[in-house]
């Protein structure tokens, strides 16, 4: 069985800075990749803030001492050199198929043949998504790996096989994750896996609820907190995941299955109106003034 050494995560953003911290928490060196040197550094910053918040909270047990070499074990690139001697690469970029694309096959010119490369993807076939490689026989070495937000703090992994990914593959991935301290589960490859079709149907309830005049999107949410024991509400983790994302999701997932996963009209409008949620001020809810 491969014995996964250096990680490499591809993108900077809230998911690929946790991914690239629980990995480097767990002792294993990392380099985490944006379009710019600026920006991934941006992320090793957002690294920090997030350790310390985490810390402060009392939901990471790491000393000062422990962060310091986390973060020392951290390296932000603005490019794909280094990337020959790492064994898994964590691909945690937007949901794009065609940034998907390009990226896998860069990374399948300079990567050894043995590294592994996952994709983070939240509801991308992963059969559809190494179809992408230009170069079958990487394939087998490609699968799915998808964290929950916050990365740092969630347990769980799904561990998604594709149609060409080895047991091998598989294996590595698996005890790799239970290495860096995260619960995986094996799923077989389908749009949006287990989670996100559950909380799909979910979400598309809640707005059905909403658009009906049933209750307030905060009465929705705090009827599944307090009914269903949910530690936050349909709405407000619809804006914290962004309704950008959300509806993206629900355009692929309709795809896949049908008017089931019909985008809600409500929804949509919520994104021709720009109110993505907490990054930009709006959503469901107000945080302007928040």
């Amino acid at each position: 069985m491969s014995k996964i050494k250096k990680v490499a995560v591809l993108g900077a953003g809230m998911m690929g800075s946790d991914i690239a911290l629980s990995c480097a928490l767990a002792g294993y060196e990392v380099l985490i990749k944006e379009i710019s040197l600026e920006l991934a550094q941006a992320g090793v910053e957002r690294i920090k803030t997030s350790l310390a918040k985490w810390a402060e909270k009392g939901r990471l047990e790491v000393t000062a001492e422990q962060q310091q070499a986390a973060v020392a074990r951290i390296t932000p690139t603005g490019s794909f050199d280094g990337f020959g001697d790492v064994d898994l690469v964590i691909e945690a970029i937007f949901e794009d198929i065609s940034v998907k694309a390009e990226n896998f096959n860069q990374l399948a010119e300079v990567c050894k043949p043995e590294c592994i490369i996952a994709s983070n993807t939240s509801s991308l076939p992963i059969t559809k998504l190494g179809a992408c490689f230009k170069n079958p026989e990487r394939r087998s070495r490609f699968l799915g790996m998808h964290f929950f937000s916050p990365a740092i703090i969630m347990k769980l992994v799904e561990v998604i096989k594709g149609e060409d990914t080895s047991a091998e593959t598989i294996e590595t991935a698996f005890n790799f994750c239970l290495s860096i301290g995260k619960e995986p589960v094996r799923v077989a490859d389908c749009a949006g896996f287990v989670v996100n079709r559950i909380l799909g149907a979910i979400n598309d309830e809640a707005i059905r609820l909403y658009e009906e005049g049933i209750a307030s999107a905060e009465d929705i949410d705090k009827a599944c907190k307090l009914g269903l024991g949910h530690p936050v509400g349909p709405f407000a983790l619809m804006d914290q995941i962004s309704n950008e994302l959300n509806l993206k999701i629900a355009r692929i997932f309709h795809e896949a299955y049908g008017d089931r996963f019909l985008p809600r009209p409500a929804m949509v409008r919520k994104v021709d109106a720009g109110h993505f949620g907490r990054k930009t001020g709006k959503g469901w809810f107000d945080y302007s003034k928040k």
